[in-house]
């Protein structure tokens, strides 16, 4: 910044003065339009966040206004991290998506490609300070779901779940599979609104708290003739996929067939944790991306196992939602 305010000649560009190395940083024409105005951004660690990066994946965030592209209107839904606390959002795919329809619920910020060209619809929305806090489900929503099924005890919250179980139930993907590729989901009165609401809360709960369910009981196969090792590199499924081989020294074995019929877009929820938690190394930056905690060596394998419970219980309730129909 000093070097540029210091440039005696105003006919030197902003493309022409910075230096190009991904290693350091990469320069977005909102960066370099910064620049050029001498806006000063300064490091605060309270702008770390977590973030739902890909499905079940969370990555920290430094999330800020200038170095940030395209934030739309996450300054508004979690503001500050005490909303997500109580703020919930339903993620969908989006307009012009390339795979099926799909939905996931999170409590904190999602990259836009957390599923597919990712629209978002949260229950709160707020001031950039965390303050005045709306609900996104209007008055007029609530009495009309209230007249139609004659329930003055229907709430807001239930809506919301309501709307979420919807959006899973296999027949309403599939009727309406070509309009959810071309347009917003339109959400239809089921006979039965509150099996619905029950059912989408639950799906909420555990998708949401997915580090906070029950670990599947594998079985651990350990190989005597290498140390025993929690590290990952990268994972790979057996043939039949009812194992995993977790590196040199351990497989988990017993995956139920039903684990893979909970899909997100075009792989289950055990093939994101698969492909997101090896270590990478980035082509342009060269930054290593290592999932494994130093602090946690057995996090990887208690998520897998809680995924797969997860994934177990979602197949259940939706197999288990009620028609759509009278």
């Amino acid at each position: 910044m000093r070097k540029w305010q210091g440039c005696q000649d105003k006919s030197v560009k902003v493309d022409d003065f910075v230096i190009y190395d991904d290693t350091k940083i990469s320069w977005s024409g909102d960066l370099k339009d910064h620049l050029k105005r001498g806006i000063v951004v300064e490091y605060d660690q309270n702008n770390i966040r977590q973030s739902l990066y890909r499905p079940f994946t969370k990555s920290c965030l430094y999330f800020d206004a200038h170095l940030n592209n395209r934030r739309y209107q996450f300054p508004y839904i979690f503001p500050t991290p005490d909303t997500e606390k109580e703020n919930r959002v339903i993620c969908l795919s989006g307009v012009g998506s390339s795979k099926p329809f799909h939905s996931l619920m999170t409590s904190q910020i999602p990259c836009l490609d957390i599923l597919e060209k990712t629209q978002c619809f949260p229950f709160y929305s707020y001031n950039e300070d965390g303050t005045n806090r709306q609900e996104n489900i209007t008055k007029w929503s609530l009495d009309t779901f209230r007249q139609k099924y004659q329930d003055e005890a229907i709430a807001k919250w239930d809506i919301f779940y309501y709307i979420y179980a919807v959006l899973h139930h296999p027949t309403y993907r599939e009727k309406y599979a070509d309009n959810l590729k071309r347009e917003l989901p339109r959400i239809p009165y089921a006979p039965d609104f509150q099996r619905f609401a029950n059912a989408g809360k639950r799906l909420a709960e555990i998708h949401i708290n997915y580090e906070q369910q029950p670990e599947y009981p594998l079985k651990f196969i350990e190989n005597e003739e290498v140390p025993l090792n929690w590290r990952v590199e990268k994972m790979k499924l057996s043939k039949d996929k009812t194992q995993l081989i977790y590196n040199d020294f351990l497989t988990l074995a017993n995956i139920p067939p039903k684990v893979f019929e909970y899909r997100l877009g075009n792989r289950s929820a055990l093939d994101w944790i698969i492909d997101r938690y090896q270590v990478k190394v980035d082509k342009r930056s060269d930054i290593e991306n290592d999932p494994n905690r130093l602090n946690d060596e057995q996090y990887i394998v208690r998520l897998i196992r809680q995924v797969i419970t997860v994934s177990l219980e979602t197949v259940n309730i939706v197999n288990n939602l009620p028609s759509l129909k009278e």
